[in-house]
């Protein structure tokens, strides 16, 4: 008997989810095809990788050695993929993704022309929905990866910058800022704002700037805080207020003049974006491709 991927990358995910059952539900297998090939390994090296009990399992000496191993031929396979997909052009298959609202309703968009065109036999599902949904449908693996706009810290969740942006501050037709061609970040501090929900990425790289620059969040005055880009963006349009937001996603309200992006003197509101997905998954080559593409863009070169 050989060694094989398949057998680490299940003995990995055991060890890691801390049961059979748990480990047989994030790899769609049944329990006793994951115990035999956990036991097809142990017959393997000739010894006992796991100690089973009741509520819990535990590594032996040997399954710990076992187990840096383990994790480097699964991040091996990825890097593999990643390498060859830029030479796999007749991929076929679906990928399931979910993207945070700027990036699913903004950025993607407008990149999923290009890639169509190069896979045009990917089919691609996407789920516009909030950072804490995305994570909770990788988790129970409905989708293979999803794109966020701010980092998360999660123990089962592999993280990757793959995209850059900016905000910009954006006021409305008629404003007294609109047309200057620099202002102080001060200056904009004294004026009503309009802004995204807290816990939103654009609201957590606003008001993490602002506290670089001495300005505390709490101080500015808010009139209203919304929950999607497009209701602030109405709202800005309405003159409720100004606000921080993508400049991926008021390019149509900037080029029809109903909304202006006004620059800030010495100040720049940088921020990634960033993809997901489970530590114990392979990826398909599918999503390795999407990333890969991602990533080999300049993404002010699309928006």
């Amino acid at each position: 008997m050989a060694l094989n991927f398949h057998q680490l990358h299940i003995f990995y995910t055991v060890a890691e989810r801390g049961s059979f059952s748990a480990a047989a539900g994030a790899l769609h297998m049944t329990q006793p095809a994951v115990t035999m090939q956990v036991q097809s390994l142990e017959d393997y090296f000739g010894t006992k990788l796991l100690l089973r009990s009741t509520k819990r399992i535990d590594l032996t000496e040997a399954g710990k050695a076992l187990m840096p191993y383990a994790r480097r031929s699964i991040e091996l396979i990825r890097d593999t993929d990643q390498a060859m997909s830029t030479f796999t052009r007749q991929l076929k298959g679906k990928l399931q993704l979910g993207a945070s609202l700027t990036i699913g309703e903004y950025i993607l968009p407008r990149l999923l022309g290009p890639f169509g065109t190069e896979f045009p036999h990917i089919t691609i599902s996407m789920k516009v929905i909030n950072t804490a949904q995305i994570m909770e449908d990788i988790l129970n693996h409905q989708l293979n990866f999803g794109l966020i706009e701010a980092p998360v810290n999660h123990p089962d969740m592999h993280m990757e910058a793959v995209m850059s942006d900016e905000l910009k501050l954006i006021v409305p037709k008629g404003h007294p800022l609109a047309g200057r061609t620099d202002v102080m970040l001060d200056e904009v501090a004294d004026y009503p704002f309009v802004l995204r929900e807290q816990g939103s990425g654009t609201r957590l790289v606003m008001e993490e700037q602002l506290k670089r620059k001495n300005i505390d969040p709490a101080d500015l005055k808010i009139v209203m805080e919304l929950g999607s880009t497009g209701a602030v963006k109405s709202a800005v349009e309405a003159g409720l207020g100004i606000s921080f937001l993508s400049a991926s996603s008021v390019k149509h309200e900037v080029a029809l003049g109903l909304l202006h992006i006004v620059p800030i003197h010495n100040v720049r509101f940088r921020r990634q974006f960033y993809s997901i997905y489970l530590k114990s998954a392979v990826l398909p080559i599918s999503a390795v491709t999407f990333l890969t593409f991602l990533r080999e863009r300049d993404l002010q070169q699309w928006l």
